[in-house]
């Protein structure tokens, strides 16, 4: 079926139907160059039109039409500053109550800054968009009306608090749920973020990798998510009021979801309209906003200031976690590749670190602090001498050791023997072929102790090692005994020949 086309008059006839409200407020803010033209009804009501038009835009395809593009472009723009200057009025106003912990800069200047330089891009694209509605011959409001519905008085002061109080049956429970979702979601979102402040110049050709729009919109979602779950289960209850820093929290977790609305939309304008791509299709014209300015304010504004949040409530949500700590313990397997070596004890020693809860880890009659690799590594002398002892108890149950032992046989018996282990399923052979050095002969010492000491020192420069059932107990936190546990489970990382192994979804955060 043949589309149908439809004139340039009647089309411009439609869109002057529809534009008269968008247009007498795009007059009235492009009238004013002074700080603080902005309000929240006029950019609600920008938001509002621009959304409409362009909708009606696209539905007749003005982004691939010559002459109606500009115009759909500048109202892309309008809507898309208007909401990012919506967030930022948002947090200017909300900084009071967010109760926010201290951060290196002075985030309200920073805020109004920012928020100045949204306004001057609405200032300058409700300019252009006017001009550009002028030669499509579309009518333009005679005067800028003053409308009392855009400007915004507000009086200081907030509403009391004395709406009646609920009770929380498992308070203990809900803010370790609360507090434990806000640490992994902070970790992951390490992931989707710089580590460090990034030159903009440095960062032109990054935008598709590590802090893309759809990462930046998947963290916003599980933001608005986590800010649902505390307003469902704390707001309004008798332990928000009890506990001073669960405001604090509701506070962190609101201003880092309206800074990254505004990252999300920066970055959006910067993928569709001002990065490399784009420049192609609009040469010639002047640009609405330079990249590199928008990319400075993507960065040194909306996640800096994420990073810094998320960094101060870490802190606030791990010694919450300490207060209504349940304590527990857990048994589990010791590493099978090597104890606890470098991978393991890293990943254990983080894992805790995450919580900032104290674990324990005891083996046998020793206590060790869970949060250290140094004394992770430490337990391996306990697991190797149990390794050795359980080595000659094996090769004495096998009858592995014949008693007319001499020097020219010592080699090929070490040999023979870690064979037979191996297939006992009692040791692993990491190394093949397996090279043995020769060794001279000590008459003067036992058969079983010469062969079980050659085979230590094998397993000591990692080219076997010994199957293992020792168990460790872990004491602490229950949430981090849970994820212990689930560690453990997935053979602490790595497979039996130390190889990395991917780690369930739940643990994504030590692969930072």
């Amino acid at each position: 079926m043949v589309p149908v086309t439809i004139s340039y008059d009647d089309f411009k006839n439609l869109i002057a139907s529809r534009t008269e409200r968008y247009f007498r407020a795009l007059s009235y803010l492009s009238a004013r160059n002074a700080e603080g033209a902005l309000t929240r009804p006029l950019l609600g009501e920008l938001l509002s039109q621009a959304t409409q038009i362009e909708e009606l835009l696209d539905s007749y395809g003005a982004r691939n039409n010559c002459r109606w593009a500009r115009f759909r472009s500048l109202t892309a723009a309008i809507k898309l500053f208007s909401n990012v200057s919506y967030e930022l009025l948002h947090i200017q106003h909300s900084i009071p109550a967010y109760r926010l912990l201290p951060v290196k800069q002075d985030f309200a200047r920073m805020t109004e800054q920012t928020l100045l330089f949204s306004q001057q891009i609405l200032l300058e694209g409700a300019k252009r968009l006017l001009e550009e509605a002028d030669k499509l011959g579309l009518t333009l409001p005679c005067n800028s009306v003053e409308a009392a519905f855009i400007c915004e008085k507000l009086p200081a002061g907030r509403l009391p608090h004395d709406l009646a109080m609920r009770k929380i049956e498992t308070v203990s429970k809900t803010v370790s749920l609360l507090a434990t979702a806000f640490l992994n979601l902070a970790a992951e979102s390490r992931q989707a973020l710089p580590r460090e402040r990034t030159e903009p110049k440095a960062f032109l050709c990054e935008l598709t990798g590590p802090i893309s729009e759809e990462k930046l919109r998947s963290l916003e979602l599980r933001f608005h998510n986590l800010q649902s779950l505390y307003d469902t289960y704390v707001s309004t209850t008798e332990t928000e009021v009890f506990d001073r820093d669960l405001p604090v929290l509701r506070g962190h977790i609101s201003v880092v979801l309206h800074l990254l609305r505004t990252a999300r939309d920066f970055a959006h304008y910067y993928e569709r309209h001002a990065g490399p791509s784009a420049q192609q299709v609009s040469k010639g014209r002047k640009r609405l906003v330079e990249p590199e300015r928008l990319l400075e304010t993507l960065i040194n504004y909306s996640i800096n200031f994420v990073s810094q949040f998320l960094t101060c409530a870490e802190l606030l949500c791990q010694n919450m976690l300490k207060r209504y700590t349940e304590v527990g313990q857990v048994e589990v397997p010791v590493p099978q590749y090597r104890g606890f070596h470098v991978r393991p004890s890293t990943l254990i020693s983080k894992l805790v670190l995450h919580y900032g809860s104290d674990v324990k880890m005891k083996l046998g009659e020793e206590v060790y602090d869970a949060s250290s690799p140094l004394e992770l590594f430490r337990a391996n002398e306990k697991i190797n001498a149990h390794k050795r002892r359980s080595l000659a108890q094996d090769i004495i149950y096998l009858d592995l050791v014949r008693n007319d032992l001499n020097a020219q046989d010592l080699r090929s018996t070490i040999r023979d023997i870690i064979i037979s282990l191996a297939e006992q399923k009692k040791i692993i052979i990491y190394e093949q072929p397996l090279k043995i050095e020769e060794k001279p002969y000590q008459p003067e010492s036992k058969t079983l102790e010469l062969v079980t000491d050659e085979i230590a020192k094998l397993m000591v420069t990692g080219k076997i090692d010994t199957a293992t059932e020792i168990r460790a107990v872990f004491i602490g936190d229950k949430r981090v005994l849970d994820d212990i546990k689930l560690l453990a489970d997935n053979g602490y990382g790595e497979d039996n020949f130390g190889n990395n192994i991917p780690l369930p979804e739940r643990l994504v955060y030590l692969r930072q």
